[in-house]
């Protein structure tokens, strides 16, 4: 049994010592540039991705100093890139006659070692070397002595690119290698910032406010349109349903991905359309033209008569969607159309789904941090290539027939130019797992400011901690350079600022439970502070006046003619006469709202 488990723990260790072998080769590789103009002073020049070694040899950091540094042996700007392809450059017998001077030639990949290659192109006077490879970029490898033996860079190219220089700047071009260092953070992090926060802020306001106006209206808005868009509470059971889901969605994609990812593209495309229709719907029902009505027809939808420009919208809304699925590879302007939808997706799903207690919050934000923390930072112990599950499915694999790349995030084009940028991620992403599911606690804090009449204290707070997470989110991205979960830091953010405010005003039991949010009756405003005590026994649907819109729910208060023990007539829809008293003996509460009771 000894031996067993020491081999086992040995294998553990070789499996872990190879991972961080694995990383540390792909830490030496590194993306760099090469800048092409032609000779013959055409279009501006251009840069191209190359991927290189440093340990061979270091290229400078910028263009000025790559074109001084080409400058010395001569008086042109820029060295000439030669077209060698037609050789692999394995042998003496490879080299041109008169050699490389002064040039960094083309060569093919394949039949030897890359040292083999660049140490005959150093032998034949060229300054740099680049070897064009059909495949996979992979890091031009050697040992120490070779390293210390060779003194010009050597990097690959692809041959997409190798066949788009010739056919932009003709066959006679030059060119310079250079590697600029990477920004801390992109500009583009201020516009991802500022929609994530802004997403969160607003549909946790709407989810809210939503709900409160459900509540106050009762039963006289009951009708088939508002059924139709009702919440959905989030329970235990449905928590765990959902994580498993997602756990295996995600390795699926990773083992699967060429082929489920046109299915995530045609879900995204339905649920975004209708997820822009229902931000834009409130919109159009104000406007004062489009009011007419479909004639009466037995049609299954348009039986209902839908109004002429909600049709109108819906269209629209479809159309946006089908052009952003037809032209969604094009990096200019496509990625603009994703962040829209994107955006009334997120929206729409937190007005849609309901965290009905602040306990709920916690299992749903703490499964799903040890879900995020899992994929990203522990996985690549556990695949082959050493890359994370969930960085590879966000940002698509290298190996993908498709290139396809999954829609579920808001992306922005990088604003800095850099080697990254140009080879491996030209856009930062946030995926929207990162705003929904704080946005739901920030929904959740909105519907208890409501309640205790806190002005809001929650809401504010819990949007304010949900930017600073994101803040950190950024600097760890910034230190670590590699992909990061989000929820590492704004679950222990939101939850925390959100339990140490409740706590400071008293009120995390209040808080913890929901406060009668689970039920289906509305409370009075004097029984959320008793709530361990008895509560009197009171029908909320009464034919009582109600306040404005604008008032919260707990401002709704029992006229003073009636004390609260008396009887209060009792609306309970066509099946019963308005204005019959009952006695509070024989009165039976029925549930007025499609939100479901609670024992």
């Amino acid at each position: 049994m000894a031996a067993a488990a020491a081999a086992a723990a040995a294998a553990a260790l070789a499996r872990l010592a190879a991972a961080f072998l694995l990383l540390a080769a792909q830490v030496a590789c590194e993306y760099g540039m090469v800048h092409v103009v032609s000779e013959s002073g055409g279009p501006r020049g251009k840069d191209y991705c190359i991927l290189y070694n440093p340990q061979w040899a270091h290229l400078p950091h910028d263009l000025s100093k790559a074109i001084r540094w080409c400058q010395r042996p001569l008086p042109q700007s820029l060295l000439q890139l030669r077209d060698w392809t037609a050789s692999v450059l394995c042998s003496p017998p490879d080299l041109p006659a008169k050699g490389f001077s002064n040039q960094i030639p083309l060569v093919a990949r394949g039949n030897c070692t890359f040292y083999e290659k660049v140490r005959l192109a150093q032998g034949g006077g060229a300054r740099g070397l680049l070897i064009v490879s059909r495949e996979t970029l992979v890091p031009p490898g050697g040992n120490k002595t070779q390293y210390e033996e060779i003194g010009i860079p050597v990097a690959l190219l692809s041959y997409k690119d190798m066949l788009d220089i010739f056919q932009s700047f003709g066959r006679s071009v030059r060119a310079a290698l250079y590697a600029p260092n990477e920004p801390m953070l992109d500009y583009n992090m201020v516009i991802i910032f500022v929609m994530a926060v802004g997403t969160v802020a607003l549909g946790g306001y709407w989810a809210g406010s939503r709900d409160v106006r459900k509540y106050m209206k009762h039963k006289r808005d009951d009708g088939p349109e508002k059924q139709e868009d009702e919440a959905v509470d989030v329970t235990p059971v449905m928590i765990c349903v959902f994580v498993v889901m997602c756990c295996s969605m995600l390795v699926l994609l990773y083992y699967f991905y060429d082929q489920l990812v046109y299915v995530i593209i045609g879900i995204f495309c339905l649920s975004s359309s209708t997820g822009l229709y229902s931000c834009l719907s409130p919109l159009v029902q104000r406007l004062p033209f489009g009011r007419c009505r479909v004639p009466d027809n037995s049609l299954p939808y348009f039986h209902k008569r839908p109004r002429v420009s909600m049709l109108l919208l819906a269209l629209l809304c479809l159309a946006v969607s089908v052009v952003w699925g037809v032209f969604r590879n094009e990096d200019q302007w496509a990625w603009i159309l994703q962040d829209a939808l994107g955006v009334a997706f997120c929206l729409y799903m937190l007005k849609t789904i309901r965290l009905p207690t602040f306990k709920a919050c916690t299992l749903l934000l703490l499964v799903l941090f040890v879900y995020d923390v899992f994929f990203v930072f522990i996985t690549p112990f556990l695949t082959k290539s050493g890359n994370s599950i969930m960085v590879e499915v966000a940002t698509g694999p290298s190996d993908s027939a498709t290139h396809e790349k999954l829609p579920m995030v808001l992306k922005v084009p990088r604003l800095n130019a850099s080697p990254l940028a140009l080879c491996d991620r030209p856009f930062s992403l946030l995926g929207f797992g990162d705003i929904l599911v704080p946005g739901l606690l920030v929904a959740y804090c909105h519907r208890f400011d409501i309640q205790v009449q806190s002005s809001r204290v929650y809401f504010v707070a819990c949007t304010v901690a949900y930017g600073i997470g994101l803040l950190v989110t950024f600097m760890a991205l910034a230190l670590m350079q590699r992909g990061q979960p989000a929820l590492l830091y704004l679950v222990p953010c939101t939850l925390m600022i959100s339990c140490a405010l409740a706590l400071w005003r008293r009120e995390l039991g209040m808080f913890w439970t929901g406060s009668g949010f689970a039920k289906d009756l509305p409370q009075s405003p004097w029984a959320a502070s008793s709530a361990d005590g008895p509560q009197p026994q009171m029908d909320s649907d009464t034919g009582l006046s109600q306040p404005p819109p604008g008032e919260g729910l707990a401002k709704c208060s029992l006229p003073t003619k009636q004390p609260p023990a008396s009887s209060a007539p009792e609306e309970t829809g066509a099946r019963a006469p308005p204005q019959e008293p009952t006695s509070p003996a024989s009165r039976t509460p029925e549930p007025t709202g499609p939100v479901g009771t609670s024992a």
